[in-house]
């Protein structure tokens, strides 16, 4: 087989480790072929900021460990999940120019390492992953495969782009507020952000915050077998969530449940606006649903129509932010500097400097309210919430950027973007985001479904349905290996 041919860039993670472990080829075939898919792509992307080529490559030429993905090529996101001894940088200028070496290997690294798969490169993330869009100014834009005149989306922006483009069949990515959602909507993947206490966090993160990390994939099994592979708690985990439905894989084959599903369209925040075509997404996903024995109804948490659940968001990530400044000076071994960072990024942290803990731990407090009320919704009978991943599609590079005049413009134009998603960092629940249409104009919208605490089976076995029906699998981006 040649490694490096059209058809071999179109596999799924579990197909490709099939094909290695069956000796059609070779690890470091599959490593090679990679490498070659990403130098020939790149240069129009921007998708992957730190080449791991040679140890790649001797990784795959010595014993690898005996995993379900083994010889599998993979690229971690720049952010929190480090290989020992290697480049993390997290989207910073000032990390970037001192070349920061990771002196550890974080959990969920391990857990990809003993799961047999070979990291290859690092993923373009926008600094800090703070915002919806990925344009930092350490490594520059990253572009979509559909059309590079416009965005990814962030902050798992250049994994994203990654996958759609066949670098890789999988890549890892994170989520604080809709970052593995936002770029699978936004190329045409599948983004799982898994619940609460599912995958660990650690050494830099812990499991009870906003943020947890996974994968975006092309199928919704490599999703699922990805997760089986990595759910897996270590020592001082925060939070481990309930183990249901597992394993997950036997989720995507398993015969369907007819279900209870309420749809929301209407946008939730009443100053912003939903795109009619995003809206049209999730009603054809309704439809196609209803179509399949499932129940569908007009409905949804009323806790969530809250006008309040913004700012209270807004609180706790801005208070993190400067936060992370504080981390930074870590990593640093200095103070930082207005220089060290972007101007977005110096805004977003001194307006967090401004919030009290009070009102950090009242904002809290509020959420967890929420949090508890909306959940009577899924207790009172309902399986599933649908709704679109975004209330607008991919927008042009550069129309979330910062400027000198409105330092906090890419934070604030990343709203619409995570208005449906955020809550559910809040909540802890599993949401997946599915690539359901393309726009007229051929760009990629996705659409949602959240499911109860713990219950990624319902979210797998649902997906897989609607992936045999629409068959997302064929549809490629132009730019493509």
């Amino acid at each position: 087989m040649e490694t490096n041919d059209h058809e071999l860039s179109k596999l799924d993670t579990v197909d490709l480790a099939a094909k290695i472990r069956e000796g059609e080829i070779s690890p470091t075939e599959a490593v090679q072929a990679s490498i070659e898919r990403i130098e020939a792509l790149d240069g129009e992307l921007n998708a992957v900021v730190t080449q791991r080529y040679e140890r790649a490559l001797e990784d795959a030429a010595g014993e690898i460990p005996d995993g379900p993905f083994k010889g599998v090529p993979f690229l971690l996101k720049d952010l929190r999940t480090s290989s020992a001894d290697e480049p993390m940088h997290l989207g910073n200028k000032a990390l970037k120019e001192i070349n920061y070496i990771s002196p550890v290997e974080s959990d969920l690294a391990r857990r990809y390492r003993e799961a047999g798969f070979i990291v290859v490169g690092r993923t373009n993330t926008p600094e800090f992953g703070l915002v919806g869009t990925t344009e930092p100014e350490s490594y520059g834009p990253c572009c979509n495969p559909w059309n590079t005149g416009y965005g990814t989306g962030g902050s798992s922006g250049g994994a994203a782009a990654a996958v759609a483009s066949g670098m890789v069949p999988s890549a890892n990515a994170s989520d604080g507020g809709g970052s593995i959602r936002i770029p699978a909507a936004m190329c045409g993947l599948v983004g799982l952000k898994p619940s609460r206490g599912r995958v660990p966090m650690g050494p830099f993160q812990d499991e009870w915050g906003l943020s947890i990390q996974h994968v975006v994939s092309r199928s919704v099994r490599d999703s699922a077998a990805i997760l089986d592979a990595t759910a897996i708690p270590t020592l001082g985990d925060g939070v481990i969530a309930p183990m249901t439905g597992q394993p997950y894989i036997d989720a995507v084959g398993k015969d369907p449940v007819k279900l209870r599903i309420g749809i929301w369209t209407d946008s939730p925040r009443e100053e912003l606006e939903m795109n009619p075509e995003c809206r049209q997404s999730a009603l054809d996903t309704a439809q196609i649903l209803e179509g399949l024995g499932h129940h569908i109804d007009v409905s949804h948490p009323s806790a969530l129509d809250d006008q309040k659940i913004g700012s209270r968001f807004s609180a706790v990530w801005m208070a993190g932010a400067n936060l992370t400044l504080r981390g930074l000076e870590q990593l640093l071994g200095r103070e930082v500097t207005q220089d060290d960072v972007e101007l977005a990024t110096w805004a977003m942290a001194e307006y967090g400097a401004q919030i009290t803990g009070l009102e950090v731990l009242q904002a809290q407090a509020a959420m967890t309210a929420t949090r508890r009320d909306a959940a009577k919704w899924w207790e009172e009978g309902w399986d599933l919430l649908l709704t679109p991943t975004t209330l607008q599609p991919p927008p042009k590079i550069g129309e979330l950027t910062s400027t000198p005049e409105d330092p906090m413009r890419n934070s604030s134009r990343s709203i619409p973007y995570a208005a449906f998603t955020s809550f559910f960092n809040v909540s802890g629940q599993p949401a997946i985001s599915l690539p359901i249409n393309n726009t007229n104009d051929g760009l990629p919208i996705g659409v949602q479904l959240v499911a109860a605490y713990g219950r990624e089976d319902l979210l797998f076995n649902v997906s897989a349905q609607l992936e045999a029906e629409i068959g997302w699998a064929n549809r490629l981006p132009p730019i493509h290996a």
